[in-house]
């Protein structure tokens, strides 16, 4: 379990299995660009009628041969219509300082889908994927269109803190060392401020001060499985780094010449702003599901001290993961350490990464306006 030690993982002694109903019911959703989108705060379900079939193609896409494409042609079919009979209920919620826009993009989806089924009629199966993805950004883009304004108030004792009052995206370029295959590699992320503000917007500040350029990743895989009964919770590995050199285990404030510590922040959903300072589990809220769960490959978190929830600083983790038998919600990750992020593009080369591999640079390319309270503008 991820911490900011090297102490074993977190709650091995005592470790809480999910309900067996949590673990067979938990929606199978594993895509990180589908997980974001399910994560905006909106509550349009025109729109994600249209979402599900297009997501569904890449199942459909599975199955060999043509009764692939049949299944992917019933997928484009089902959306289409839904966008026809939705549109009005879509415009309807979009944002009014963002309706021109997302009208245009609905335009581009309407065309969109009729090339794709241009596309299925032609049997480029090829062609179906690309396609898929570019209609699936719009579609994305039409969801955050809905947002008007960041929907709650931060809790006042964090409010000046650095917050992401929304979504940023940052590109962090890794060189990989003694891998013949792989020199060096760009990783896409996403981070969600809608459902992390503080978390986020720490990552995004110390970003901004170059924190994490030239440090070295400095855990490639976990040390040990809890044991044989939560395998399934803990399948997999991660990759963190952020631990700066010095005795300091996270980043020193050069303002307070103190450790900047922030609190552990989980959005329920359901709910309309995050709970800080308290694990689900000690909340009682064993069956409640988190809006940004530990289910996509390359989920990005903070690691923290495993005794203290309000002790993460600058360390981060990706968790290496997949597998059908930890559905969303369904581990012992999900409630325990604050999610605010997925890698989106390359993230299969995470698992490439070593210990000493260096991160060359993160940088922030958009949303960086969404960010308030940015620290690193201050002078030091």
């Amino acid at each position: 379990m991820p911490s900011l030690d090297s102490s074993p993982m977190a709650y091995a002694a005592n470790p809480s299995l999910p309900d067996l109903s949590v673990l067979i019911s938990g929606p199978p959703i594993k895509d990180p660009g589908a997980l974001l989108r399910y994560a905006l705060p909106i509550d349009n379900k025109a729109i994600r009628e249209v979402q599900k079939p297009l997501e569904d193609i890449t199942e459909s896409l599975k199955v060999a041969g043509v009764r692939g494409l049949d299944s992917v042609e019933r997928n484009v079919k089902q959306a289409s219509r839904s966008l026809k009979q939705g549109k009005s209920l879509i415009i309807s919620g979009l944002a009014e300082s963002k309706k021109d826009h997302g009208v245009e993009l609905l335009d581009k989806l309407e065309i969109g889908m009729e090339e794709l089924q241009q596309i299925v009629e032609g049997r480029n199966r090829d062609a179906v994927a690309p396609k898929q993805k570019e209609l699936l950004k719009y579609v994305g883009d039409v969801e955050e269109d809905m947002v008007d304004s960041f929907p709650y108030e931060v809790p006042e004792e964090y409010r000046s803190m650095p917050l992401l009052k929304g979504r940023a995206a940052v590109d962090m370029k890794v060189k990989v060392k003694d891998n013949p295959n792989l020199e060096e590699c760009v990783f896409h992320i996403v981070l969600d401020g809608y459902n992390a503000p503080v978390t986020a917007g720490n990552f995004v500040d110390l970003v901004q001060r170059h924190f994490y350029d030239g440090m070295e990743i400095q855990r490639a895989k976990m040390p040990r499985i809890l044991n044989l009964l939560v395998f399934a919770a803990a399948d997999g590995f991660v990759v963190q780094t952020g631990d700066p050199e010095g005795p300091a285990e996270g980043f020193i404030d050069p303002s307070t010449e103190k450790t900047r510590t922030i609190p552990l922040e989980i959005m329920v959903d359901g709910e309309k702003a995050p709970v800080y300072g308290s694990t689900l589990e000690e909340l009682g809220l064993y069956k409640a599901q988190t809006k940004l769960p530990f289910n996509a490959f390359g989920t990005m978190a903070m690691a923290r001290d495993e005794f203290e929830n309000n002790s993460a600083s600058s360390q981060v983790f990706w968790l290496l993961k997949e597998s059908e038998l930890t559905p969303s919600n369904a581990n012992i990750l999900d409630g325990r350490y604050a999610v605010f992020g997925y890698v989106t593009e390359n993230e299969d080369f995470l698992a490439d990464l070593k210990v000493g591999d260096v991160i060359e640079s993160i940088q922030v390319v958009s949303g960086l306006e969404n960010l308030v309270n940015p620290s690193y503008k201050i002078a030091g």
